[in-house]
C-alpha cells in the first residue's frame, strides 16, 4: 500500500515539474536563438538572420520577430517574401494598422507610388475612435518620414472623434517637423484657448522648437502669431503672458516691460508680479536700465504695494551692480550711490530681507570710493562703518548660515584692506572649518593661500593650491591653477625669491588700490632684468591698473602686447578676453571685440570663457546690441 502511495507521489511530482523543465528549456533556446539573430543582424549578416527569425516569428508570431523579419527581407531585396509577410500578417491582425503603412513602403520601393498612397490613404479611412490605433498608425508614419501622413492620421482621428482639443501636442510636434510653424502655433494657441493651465507646457515646447531652429523664420512667425492673437482678444491675460515670456526669450527686455505694464494695466492682481519677473530676469541679464524702470515702476505705487520692499531694494542693486561694471568708478555717482543707500537702510532697516543692501554698501564704501586716496582720518571712519555693517549681519537672528559665512568672507576682505593680515587668515579659516565640502570653503582656503602667498608663504601657498586645482568650482580650481604655476614657475627661476615677492607685494597694492605704487614696483622688476618669466604676469597686472585709472588705450596696447607675444602662456585667454570686453564696453569698437570673442573660440576652446565668449559674440554677430 505504501509503494503504491510513493509511486503516486512520484507520478504527480514530476507531472508538474517536467514540464516546468521543458518550458524552461524552450524559453532558454529561445532566448539564445534571439540573441544569435540579433547578433548576426547587427553585424549585417541578413541571410543568417532571415533564418533565425523566420523561425522565431513561425512559433511565437511575436510582432518585434515579425518587424526584425521584415527589415531584414527589405534589406536582402527580397521584397516578394516581405510582401507575403505583411499581407499574411494583415489577414490575421486587420486592426493593426501600421501594417499598411509597411506594404505601403515596399510599394514605394518597387517604385509602385501610386500603389503606396492608395494602401497609406486606406489605412487612415479605416481608423475607428481607438487612440491606441490613432497612435500606432501616426508613429508608422513617422518613422517612415511620411509626416504629412502623420499629420492627415490625426486630423481624421479628431474628426471622428469630433473634437478639436484632441492630439494638440501631437499635431503641434509633427508641424514643426515639417517646418510649418504657422499651424504648429496655432496648435498650441488653440490648447491655450481652450486649457490655459498648460501655459508651462506650451512655453516649454516652444522654447525647445526655439533652441533647435537656427533659422529666426520661427520667432519672426511666433511674434506675428501673437501679436494677432493679441489684438483679436486683448483681454487674454494667457497671450500677453506668452508675449512676455517670448520677449524675455529674444532678450528683448524693454518690449517685455512694456507687455507687463499692460498686463498690470489689465490685470492689477497679476500685473506686477509680471514686472517683478522683468526686472529680475533683465537685471541677471545685465540690463540694467531696463532693470531700474522696472523697480522704479513698482516702488512708485507706494509703500503699501506688496512689491514696494524687493523694488526698493531692487533699485539699489542694480545701481550697485552698474557701477561695479565700471573699472574706473566715477566718484562722484558713488558718493551719490552711498547716500541712497543711508536713505535706503534708515527706511528700511536692518534685517534678513536687507543684507544684500548691506554687503553692497559694505564694499562701496571700501572699494567703490578711492579710499587709500583720502586722508587717514576718513579712511578709517570709513573702513570702521563697512566693518560695522557686515558684523550687524553676522549678529543677525534668522540668517542663514551661508550668508553668514559669505558675509565672514567680505570680511576677511576689508581686514585684509586694511592690512590686518592675521584677523583676516583668522576669519577664512573659519568659514573653511564650516564650510568643508562646500564651494565656500574651498573659496575660503584659496583666499588664505593668496594671503599666504601675499606673504611671502610661497611653498605653503602653493601646497594649498595644489589641492584646489581639484575643486568642483572650475572658477576656484583655474584661479588655484594660475596662481600655483604663477609661484612654482619663479620660484624655479629665481632661487632667491626676490623677484617673486615683489611682485606679489605690487599685486597686494593693487588689491589695496595703491595702483601708482605698485607700477612703479612693477617697472622695478621689469629694470632688474632683460628677461623673466613674470613678465606677462607684470603686463596684465599692468593692464589692470591702466582700466582702473580710466586709461583705456593704454590697456588696449598692453593686452594686446600680451596675446601677440605670449599666446602659449596661461594668460592668453584671459588677455584675449579682457581685450574683448574692454572694446566692446569701453572703446564702442565692437568689431574688434567681435573678432577677440571669436579668437577664443577658435584658438582656446577650453578656455573658461568659452562659453561666455560664445553667448558674446552671436549677440554681436546678430546685431544685439
Amino acid at each position: 500500500m505504501k509503494s503504491i502511495k510513493k509511486t503516486s507521489l512520484l507520478a504527480a511530482f514530476f507531472s508538474i515539474v517536467l514540464p516546468l523543465f521543458t518550458m524552461s528549456s524552450i524559453c532558454s533556446a529561445q532566448e539564445t536563438t534571439e540573441q544569435m539573430a540579433s547578433y548576426y543582424y547587427q553585424n549585417k549578416e541578413y541571410d543568417k538572420a532571415i533564418e533565425l527569425y523566420e523561425n522565431l516569428y513561425g512559433r511565437t508570431q511575436n510582432i518585434f520577430y515579425y518587424q526584425m523579419l521584415y527589415s531584414c527581407y527589405v534589406e536582402t531585396g527580397q521584397l516578394k517574401e516581405a510582401e507575403h509577410l505583411v499581407e499574411k500578417r494583415i489577414k490575421k491582425q486587420p486592426r493593426e494598422l501600421y501594417l499598411m503603412v509597411d506594404l505601403g513602403n515596399l510599394y514605394n520601393l518597387r517604385g509602385e507610388k501610386k500603389k503606396a498612397e492608395k494602401q497609406y490613404t486606406s489605412a487612415i479611412e479605416k481608423l475607428g475612435r481607438d487612440s491606441k490605433q490613432t497612435n500606432d498608425l501616426a508613429t508608422a508614419f513617422e518613422k517612415a518620414g511620411l509626416i504629412d501622413y502623420a499629420i492627415q492620421t490625426y486630423l481624421h482621428s479628431r474628426k471622428e472623434l469630433n473634437s478639436q482639443t484632441i492630439y494638440i501636442m501631437e499635431l503641434a510636434t509633427l508641424y514643426k517637423k515639417a517646418g510649418n510653424y504657422e499651424k504648429m502655433m496655432s496648435e498650441y494657441f488653440d490648447l491655450l484657448d481652450n486649457a490655459p493651465g498648460n501655459i508651462n507646457s506650451v512655453q516649454v515646447a516652444l522654447q525647445r522648437a526655439l533652441n533647435e531652429t537656427s533659422s529666426t523664420d520661427l520667432a519672426d512667425g511666433l511674434r506675428k502669431t501673437l501679436v494677432s492673437r493679441i489684438r483679436k482678444q486683448p483681454d487674454n491675460n494667457q497671450y500677453l503672458e506668452m508675449m512676455i515670456w517670448f520677449s524675455l526669450q529674444q532678450k528683448d527686455f524693454d518690449f517685455a516691460l512694456t507687455q507687463a505694464k499692460a498686463v498690470d494695466a489689465r490685470f492689477p492682481d497679476q500685473g506686477a508680479q509680471q514686472v517683478m519677473r522683468v526686472a529680475q530676469i533683465a537685471q541677471n541679464n545685465e540690463a540694467y536700465d531696463v532693470a531700474e524702470k522696472a523697480y522704479q515702476y513698482l516702488v512708485a505705487k507706494g509703500k503699501e504695494h506688496p512689491y514696494y520692499f524687493d523694488s526698493r531694494v531692487g533699485i539699489l542693486n542694480v545701481k550697485y551692480l552698474r557701477i561695479n561694471q565700471q573699472h574706473a568708478i566715477d566718484k562722484h555717482e558713488a558718493a551719490a550711490l552711498e547716500r541712497e543707500y543711508e536713505s535706503c537702510i534708515d527706511e528700511l532697516g536692518k534685517n534678513p530681507q536687507t543684507v544684500t543692501l548691506m554687503r553692497n554698501y559694505s564694499h562701496l564704501l571700501v572699494y567703490g570710493n578711492d579710499v587709500m586716496s583720502q586722508n587717514n582720518d576718513v579712511q578709517t571712519k570709513r573702513l570702521q562703518k563697512a566693518v560695522d555693517l557686515l558684523y550687524d549681519i553676522i549678529e543677525m537672528p534668522r540668517v542663514p548660515s551661508n550668508i553668514i559665512s559669505e558675509v565672514k568672507l567680505d570680511l576677511g576682505d576689508l581686514l585684509l584692506f586694511s592690512g590686518e593680515t592675521w584677523d583676516a587668515s583668522l576669519l577664512y579659516s573659519q568659514v573653511e572649518k564650516a564650510n568643508k565640502n562646500d564651494v565656500i570653503g574651498a573659496l575660503a582656503k584659496f583666499k588664505n593661500a593668496k594671503l599666504s602667498y601675499y606673504n611671502n608663504d610661497f611653498l605653503w601657498a602653493k601646497s594649498q593650491l595644489d589641492v584646489l586645482r581639484a575643486s568642483t568650482s572650475k572658477l576656484i580650481a583655474n584661479d588655484a591653477m594660475q596662481l600655483s604655476l604663477l609661484i612654482s614657475d619663479n620660484m624655479e627661476e629665481d632661487s632667491t625669491y626676490d623677484m617673486l615677492e615683489r611682485y606679489a607685494a605690487a599685486d597686494l597694492m593693487i588689491y589695496r588700490g595703491q595702483l601708482d605704487s605698485a607700477w612703479v614696483l612693477l617697472d622695478d622688476i621689469t629694470h632688474r632684468t632683460l628677461h623673466h618669466s613674470l613678465f606677462d604676469e607684470i603686463l596684465m597686472q599692468k593692464a589692470k591698473i591702466r582700466m582702473k585709472q580710466g586709461r583705456y588705450t593704454e590697456a588696449d596696447s598692453l593686452l594686446q602686447f600680451i596675446v601677440d607675444h605670449y599666446s602659449e602662456d596661461i594668460l592668453a585667454d584671459d588677455a584675449l578676453f579682457m581685450l574683448a570686453e574692454l572694446n566692446e564696453q569701453q572703446l564702442n569698437n565692437k568689431p574688434r571685440a567681435k573678432e577677440c570673442y571669436e579668437k577664443i573660440l577658435l584658438d582656446y576652446p577650453i578656455s573658461l570663457y568659452t562659453d561666455r565668449a560664445r553667448k558674446k559674440y552671436n549677440l554681436l554677430r546678430s546685431g544685439g546690441y
